[in-house]
């Protein structure tokens, strides 16, 4: 057989030569890129983030596990799990949106690290954005430690909350459960409650904490005996009301079906607003006539009006062959349909609400009780208004006792239940 030449040989040869040259280089390159390419990937499992407040570090929990299309995104406060939106890694940084609160947190990834912020919109359109951080692999609230406490803390308080120019107070009953050093509760307010708190008693020193996407909590106070002093409350990076509490078994609240009413000579309530479509919907329509009628004054961006749309949503389904409706009427950041409407959807979509939510006016109390000038004031969301089959107003019960307040919430189902039995039996 003729051999190569042998210019040829050399040739090949010294290809070799640079192929043998490159091979280690090549191989760097392409560790490189699959390492880059690993780290911007967050491993799936329990986070511990902070968010520093003005009042001292905000922690919070949650879970993230990967998906096909994406991430999922669970918050963790106590018992409460609250998922997010479909959460994404763009560039080097996740993206976890909150897009019914107009909020969203962006971390680079740093291997077990997040290093980014939070951000949402407030009432007016602005703002608000504080730094953010976790580490993977932490389940802790505030400490790491199991050290027994050296105080132990009443399952409920009589609380009173006062604002930083003391001009304002708000009564409270404190809420809580103790594990060791673990402690879940909640402050129940007449205008409904501050919703899963998750902390630790560290010697003497009680600290809760709450991040539900809008709202965060941050609760300090010393325990010292039967009192609870020196309370510090920091909610939205710098907000702060001082508080204090007495051990009360019996600690109770204003009845909360008394606080909004209808104005002397008003025997119903009357409104017309449009629904998603453009729809104007009343209490006047062949739909609702001759039936009991829960009207849910709500708005998209509030937790407990989330709350009670989880119970209310579900019941609907159960019960509304019985002659039962519910209308929601919305009140959101904005009333331009552009802004609103998308967002009453998505409410409606994550919740399964199957009934009627109208767009009724903007967010602020002042502005809602003109909507509805029978009543003497709207004073909180949600508020639940109980209307029978004559169109007449029985009830209306101010704010909502969530899940995390534990008998009262139980007790809000008996009554509800309850009333509208008693509504539809006449």
């Amino acid at each position: 057989m003729r051999g190569k030449h042998p210019s040829e040989r050399s040739s090949n040869q010294r290809n070799l030569m640079k192929l043998f040259i490159k091979l280690p280089f090549i191989v760097f390159v392409s560790l490189f890129l699959n390492a880059c390419k690993t780290s911007s990937e967050p491993k799936s499992g329990i986070w511990r983030a902070v968010i520093p407040t003005k009042g001292g570090e905000l922690p919070f929990n949650f879970e993230l596990q990967k998906e096909s299309d994406g991430y999922s995104v669970t918050i963790l406060n106590g018992e409460e799990k609250l998922k997010m939106d479909k959460s994404f890694v763009k560039d080097d940084s996740l993206h976890i949106p909150m897009e019914l609160f107009d909020a969203e947190i962006v971390a680079k990834v740093e291997g077990e690290k997040l290093v980014g912020y939070w951000k949402k919109m407030r009432s007016d359109f602005s703002f608000l954005q504080g730094n953010f951080v976790a580490e993977y692999g932490k389940t802790y609230r505030f400490t790491d430690k199991t050290d027994k406490p050296e105080t132990l803390l009443a399952p409920k308080y009589s609380v009173l909350f006062r604002s930083e120019d003391l001009k304002d107070s708000t009564v409270s009953v404190g809420l809580f459960s103790t594990k060791g050093n673990e402690v879940n509760g909640t402050f129940l307010t007449s205008t409904g409650d501050y919703r899963y708190l998750q902390g630790n008693l560290m010697g003497d020193s009680l600290k809760l904490s709450c991040f539900d996407g809008t709202h965060l909590f941050l609760f300090k106070a010393k325990v010292e005996g039967g009192k609870l002093t020196g309370g510090e409350f920091w909610s939205s990076l710098s907000s702060f009301e001082s508080w204090e509490g007495v051990k009360d078994d019996n600690a109770t609240l204003p009845d909360e079906k008394t606080l909004t009413y209808l104005k002397e000579g008003y025997q119903t309530i009357q409104f017309s607003f449009a629904n998603e479509q453009g729809k104007k919907i009343s209490l006047t329509d062949d739909r609702y006539k001759g039936k009991v009628v829960v009207v849910q004054i709500m708005g998209s961006w509030c937790p407990n009006c989330m709350d009670e749309s989880k119970f209310l949503a579900p019941w609907y389904q159960k019960n509304k062959q019985k002659g039962v409706e519910i209308i929601g009427l919305a009140y959101e950041k904005s009333t331009d349909p552009a802004f609103a409407y998308p967002k009453i959807k998505r409410l409606k979509e994550r919740f399964g609400i199957d009934y009627e939510v109208l767009l009724a006016g903007t967010n602020d109390k002042a502005d809602a009780s003109t909507t509805l000038p029978m009543l003497n004031r709207v004073i909180g969301f949600p508020t639940t208004i109980f209307v029978d089959k004559k169109g007449q107003v029985r009830e209306i019960h101010t704010g909502f006792s969530g899940p995390g307040t534990g008998k009262y919430y139980d007790d809000f189902v008996s009554d509800f239940n309850r009333l509208v039995d008693k509504l539809l039996a006449e």
